[in-house]
């Protein structure tokens, strides 16, 4: 007896979050990537402090929902795992696609990349498969995954796309070796530009600091 795991391509369908109105007033469209556990209608409270007229606000979904912890009440929702991680991380690429084509964001405008916890990670693999022009990359509370080189992101013109690098003092995900790790990285990819942001508080958003970015 003999077992084969084959693929199958088919079409699916997904859902995303839109927060304020896309309108000739709007300043900054930031595209949102949220953590692990979240669902993009709980995750876009964060980003009510910004000033509704000149923020758009766009939040993907991802794909992959489960019930939390086992009371089989509440969703949240996870972008990937280690299992079929490349073919994880093209199907996601494609849907980001499919929401940015869907959205036809003009280009007058300033993108704004975020991601939190494992957000992050989808983030920066999009940034560095697209590379698309921002005029800031926030990175909040997350690792970068280990595949991606200093050459991925060679296309970033530092004079114009703000590098910010977000985190607790007390995250609990972050044990001293992996920050030590994450902080020689970020210098690698990003050449020494990237500002690091620290606040008093754990693995947490908070909406003040995302207000304090623009």
């Amino acid at each position: 007896m003999s077992n084969r795991e084959k693929t199958v391509t088919y079409t699916t369908e997904n859902t995303y979050l839109t927060q304020n109105e896309l309108t000739p007033k709007t300043k900054n469209v930031w595209l949102v990537f949220h953590g692990i556990g979240y669902l993009s209608r709980y995750f876009v409270k964060y980003f009510n402090g910004l000033h509704p007229e000149e923020n758009y606000i766009l939040v993907p979904q991802a794909p992959s929902k489960y019930y939390l912890k086992n009371e089989y009440k509440y969703v949240g929702a996870s972008w990937l795992t280690k299992e079929n991680t490349a073919t994880e991380v093209k199907n996601v690429l494609n849907y980001i696609d499919a929401v940015l084509e869907a959205e036809n964001l003009p280009d007058d405008v300033n993108l704004i990349l975020f991601g939190f916890s494992q957000g992050v990670s989808v983030a920066t693999r999009w940034l560095a498969s697209k590379k698309p022009r921002c005029k800031m990359v926030a990175l909040y509370a997350g690792g970068i995954p280990n595949e991606l080189t200093a050459t991925d992101f060679e296309f970033l013109d530092q004079n114009a796309t703000e590098i910010k690098i977000i985190y607790g003092d007390q995250d609990e995900y972050l044990t001293p070796d992996r920050l030590k790790g994450e902080k020689i990285k970020i210098e690698t990819l990003f050449q020494g530009k990237a500002d690091i942001i620290t606040f008093k508080g754990g693995h947490e958003v908070k909406p003040e600091i995302i207000k304090n970015l623009i």
